[in-house]
């Protein structure tokens, strides 16, 4: 490359088709994200751009690549930075009372244990529907019996359930 202006079209399409590969090549294997890569080393080229009258031909393959560089490393420095805002960040509030959270744990340790009274039967019947989601049809197929079958257990684990809870 010679000492021709950079401002010129020609020559800086000609820097572009010449550069561009091995910067972005650089550049990626920093980042590792062909997204990341391609805006940086588009960034890059702007700057070259935009400063073109300041840098000759010879020294552009080192801007692009110094300004790459440092782009990169102030990405990085910003991601640092929103990191450990938002380690500092404050944890949400619980605006229940005492006396709330109390009940609450008691209710779900009564639940756990009402769930662990149930027969082997219903108690897996109702955790594969309530808790796994799964749908009657799918419960059948997994413990191989009809659906039927699992309905009627699932009604006797409800109503043993709400037995268990009527006074609540």
């Amino acid at each position: 490359m010679d000492e021709s202006n950079v401002c010129e079209e020609k020559i800086f399409g000609r820097v572009y088709k010449e550069l561009s590969d091995a910067v972005w090549r650089f550049i990626y294997y920093k980042c590792g994200d062909t997204a990341q890569a391609d805006d940086l080393v588009q960034e890059a080229f702007i700057k070259l751009w935009n400063n073109c009258a300041k840098v000759p031909v010879s020294k552009a393959k080192g801007f692009l690549f110094t300004v790459t560089n440092n782009a990169f490393l102030n990405e990085v420095a910003h991601a640092k930075v929103v990191l450990n805002h938002a380690k500092l960040a404050p944890t949400r509030v619980n605006n229940q009372t005492p006396e709330f959270l109390l009940e609450e744990q008691q209710y779900y340790k009564k639940l756990q244990a009402a769930i662990a009274n149930l027969g082997e039967a219903q108690r897996t019947a109702f955790l594969l529907n309530r808790i796994e989601g799964k749908k009657y049809r799918e419960i059948a197929e997994i413990l191989e019996i009809s659906v039927k079958a699992v309905e009627k257990r699932m009604s006797q684990a409800l109503s043993e359930l709400r037995k268990e809870f009527e006074n609540i």
